[in-house]
């Protein structure tokens, strides 16, 4: 750190001791300068030119050269905010991926058919950070296996597909009401929601994995689904196992 500082105050003092008519004649030497380093027009003062007045037509005319100026400084603070969204996206974009990649790793982990069902009622909203997780299952059989647990709700056959169609994977919902039939008591809170078809068996009923937020903007139509679909395809084939279907 301190060879560091030495070397900030050389090159402050070395540029402190340039003249006027070094830097013009660098300038002159480098006219692709300012091209070159764009970032320097937010730091440079420039001047106001009264066009008109130098060509001897009168005032008026527009300073061409300045409005350039101005527009390639705002281009290049646009620039920077499309780059820090840009991260911004990216960082949490990779936090999703973890925090999936985590949860799928937990759900593996479980040690019965009861304790895999309560991890994904339960464990995944803390894992995913969402309000509400909730199993569907179309079946009118309330003997089948975990029906009666907490957090798996049973629909009538024919309920999956009127949310969605038959080839759709996945759904993503923002600003929306949560139905009373999927989230019961939790609906009141959910306010954007990710539709999961799980296809376990042909012989088996069609299942669906529901997860709601309070975010309204947490799931949105337009986001990839690739990890919501990984997701599903692992609780399909863990589902598989435990019933031994």
């Amino acid at each position: 750190q301190a060879q560091r500082g030495i070397s900030i105050m050389a090159e402050t003092r070395d540029a402190a001791s340039l003249s006027e008519h070094e830097v013009r004649a660098y300038l002159r030497a480098n006219p692709e300068f300012l091209k070159d380093n764009p970032d320097m027009l937010n730091v440079l003062a420039v001047p106001a030119r009264d066009v008109g007045a130098e060509a001897g037509v009168g005032a008026g005319i527009a300073d061409f050269q300045r409005f350039m100026v101005e527009r390639l400084r705002r281009e290049g603070e646009a620039l920077k905010a499309q780059q820090g969204d840009l991260i911004a996206n990216a960082r949490a974009n990779m936090n999703t991926q973890s925090r999936v990649h985590s949860a799928i790793l937990f759900l593996l982990d479980a040690q019965s058919f009861e304790q895999f069902i309560n991890a994904i009622t339960t464990d995944l909203a803390v894992m995913l950070d969402m309000d509400a997780v909730v199993l569907a299952v179309e079946t009118n059989d309330l003997s089948l296996p975990g029906i009666n647990q907490h957090g798996v709700r049973v629909v009538s056959q024919g309920t999956v597909d009127s949310w969605m169609n038959s080839s759709q994977a996945v759904r993503l919902d923002s600003n929306v009401i949560g139905d009373d039939q999927l989230f019961g008591p939790a609906a009141s809170l959910v306010q954007s929601q990710a539709l999961i078809r799980l296809d376990i068996d042909p012989r088996m009923p069609t299942g669906l994995l529901v997860l709601g937020s309070r975010n309204p903007e947490m799931f949105d139509p337009g986001q990839g689904t690739e990890l919501a679909q990984f997701l599903g395809r692992v609780i399909e084939r863990q589902l598989r196992l435990w019933l031994e279907v």
